[in-house]
């Protein structure tokens, strides 16, 4: 069983940066795939990034640019840092992995908030 556990969020002035880390948790697994997704108040979520053992990053276009996805093997955890964060980025950012045996599983999530 796979757990995830997200840190990181806050209140960041527009412009501003933030890093969410994402740390998975267990025992018999291998993880495949981690990304993030967001979602914010009335509005769908969104798949904001994703990072694979084989693929490049991808990024939703509204933060490619100004988002990076990194991933640590070794500890099974994955960032997110957010540079020039506007306030249409305000939304839950929930952490999400895929592991090799196709079992999928999204964190609980943490609030990130751009706003002066």
């Amino acid at each position: 069983q796979v757990q995830l556990v997200e840190s990181g969020g806050g209140l960041v002035q527009p412009g501003g940066s933030l890093r969410l880390s994402c740390a998975a948790s267990g025992s018999g697994f291998s993880i495949y795939a981690m990304g993030w997704y967001r979602q914010a108040p009335g509005k769908q979520r969104e798949l904001v990034a994703r990072i694979t053992d084989i693929e490049a990053p991808n990024y939703a276009d509204s933060v490619k640019g100004r988002f990076t996805i990194s991933r640590d093997n070794a500890k099974n955890t994955v960032y997110l840092q957010m540079n020039s964060l506007k306030p249409e980025d305000t939304a839950v950012y929930s952490c999400m992995a895929v592991t090799y045996n196709g079992t999928a599983r999204r964190g609980q999530g943490t609030q990130v908030t751009v706003s002066s």
